[in-house]
């Protein structure tokens, strides 16, 4: 009875979780998508607690209560531009969730092994399991366990370096050891012995020496890959994440582990690959660290900043009629969608024409653009994508971009060796004139200088995004 009831209620958490999914495609339906995954994630965490060998009930509800709390009080805190940073954070759990299990699974089997007959027939929940299993189906295990835990490491250490990557606690540009990509696939081969190594003998020893592989290719791994790509990586953490807890899911016989570690796996890998192919990228040299990318000395940069101050701004948007505005971090930093917006009406009831251009990958994550600009309540109409509008700038008299750096760096089709070169940006360069509003000289993820910071048609309007715009709109007549 109990194990019936577990079933059916992990298969409408299954449901749920599809449905989350689907419904994650469209704005509209994008709120209700989220519920569906909370209330399959509830009933999935209930019927655990209730159902066939389950143990330690107050230490498990404890558990979950005080995990809950932590997760709400970040929520909470987390700012919608530090959302990657969360994700590649929580990623980073789920892998060492991932590595904790699977070593639980070594252990218990060991344990199991180790009784007579007599003792197994006492057993329950997983121990049973385990007693009940031929020796074939305990290789098998193995199998999945170290899977799970090479996985789960790879995992771990790659999204603890992504989430410094996104935060600038570690430098945004693709660093290796010497040797790298060989360090990589030495590490590689060192795991696979070790797994039939542990295959031969079923003692920890080859556990942790592949599990120390699997930390050094996780970090290796990530440290390789430069900022601009971190939007990929973290989408690629994903999928690994579903596929680590897919593994555990077998190794535990868990089936909506499985189906859900399955789900958010390949919904993952997909996700990456398509936003591979609107940034050019090759999905196979970013998940094996830029393997094969381009490499060279880059073009020196010419030539240097001009500031300028809100009254040139004001004065240059009072004569054009065609105006771009490239929203990037910056504004979603300084929180200055709202600024933007007023300025856009107020443009826009002189009679002129304004439009927005977002980036297909970058110009969402990190700050979502879209979001931060249908909250402020621009017209949908006129935010346009990248392909839809990158043909209008050469009739575009001004193009302000507001904190935006790699999205808009012509080093992408100029120089080859640049870490996104290939890369789709926006032509800003094009325009009459181009307004950059920018903090300081610093560089974007990519952790590369922007030539067009330099280029004859560009002036610098340094500052904080919503102060330098709120200034601008005080200036406009």
């Amino acid at each position: 009875m109990e194990l019936g009831l577990t079933t059916a209620v992990y298969i409408a958490a299954a449901v749920l979780f599809i449905l989350s999914l689907g419904g994650l495609s469209g704005q509209e339906s994008a709120k209700r998508a989220v519920w569906y995954g909370i209330f399959g994630m509830g009933f999935a965490i209930v019927a655990t607690l209730v159902g066939p060998g389950h143990g330690m009930w107050w230490l498990s509800l404890g558990l979950i209560l005080a995990g809950g709390l932590i997760g709400y009080i970040l929520a909470s805190k987390v700012e919608m531009t530090q959302m990657p940073e969360l994700v590649a954070g929580m990623h980073a759990l789920v892998g060492l969730a991932a590595v904790f299990v699977g070593f639980n699974a070594h252990f218990e089997l060991v344990n199991v092994l180790a009784m007579d007959e007599a003792s197994k027939k006492s057993l329950e929940g997983f121990a049973a399991l385990l007693a009940k299993k031929s020796q074939v189906e305990i290789n098998i295990l193995r199998v999945e366990a170290t899977l799970g835990i090479w996985i789960g490491a790879v995992t771990f250490t790659g999204s603890v370096i992504a989430y410094g990557k996104l935060a600038g606690k570690v430098t945004s540009a693709a660093t290796k050891l010497p040797g790298g990509h060989l360090l990589n696939a030495i590490a590689a081969i060192v795991s696979v012995a070790c797994l039939v190594w542990y295959l031969q003998t079923g003692e920890l020893a080859p556990m942790l020496v592949l599990t120390a592989m699997a930390l050094f290719i996780g970090c290796h791994l990530i440290m390789g890959i430069g900022g601009a790509d971190m939007p990929v990586v973290v989408s690629m953490l994903n999928s690994y994440s579903g596929w680590a807890a897919a593994a555990i899911g077998f190794s535990l016989g868990n089936d909506l582990l499985i189906v859900v570690g399955a789900l958010v796996g390949s919904s993952g890998a997909i996700l990456s690959y398509i936003m591979c192919k609107a940034m050019n990228r090759s999905f196979v040299s970013v998940i094996l660290g830029g393997f094969g990318g381009a490499a060279g000395p880059q073009m020196e940069v010419e030539g240097e900043q001009i500031a300028i101050d809100a009254d040139g701004v004001a004065a240059a948007l009072d004569e054009a009629d065609n105006i771009i505005i490239i929203p990037g971090y910056g504004m979603a930093v300084a929180q200055a969608q709202q600024s933007v917006a007023e300025l856009t009406r107020r443009l826009r009831a002189q009679g002129k024409n304004v439009r927005f251009a977002i980036h297909p990958v970058a110009g969402r994550l990190p700050g979502h653009m879209n979001v931060l600009l249908a909250e402020a309540k621009v017209p949908y109409d006129i935010v346009l994508e990248m392909d839809e509008i990158n043909d209008d700038f050469p009739e575009t008299d001004v193009a302000i971009v507001i904190g935006s750096n790699d999205i808009v760096n012509p080093a992408a089709q100029d120089d080859p060796n640049s870490p996104i070169a290939g890369m789709p940006v926006l032509e800003c360069w094009k325009a009459k004139q181009v307004f950059v509003s920018k903090r300081g000289q610093g560089t974007g993820y990519s952790g590369i200088e922007n030539p067009l910071f330099y280029k004859d048609n560009t002036r610098m309007f340094y500052g904080d995004a919503k102060a330098s715009i709120d200034q601008l709109l005080a200036n406009m007549s």
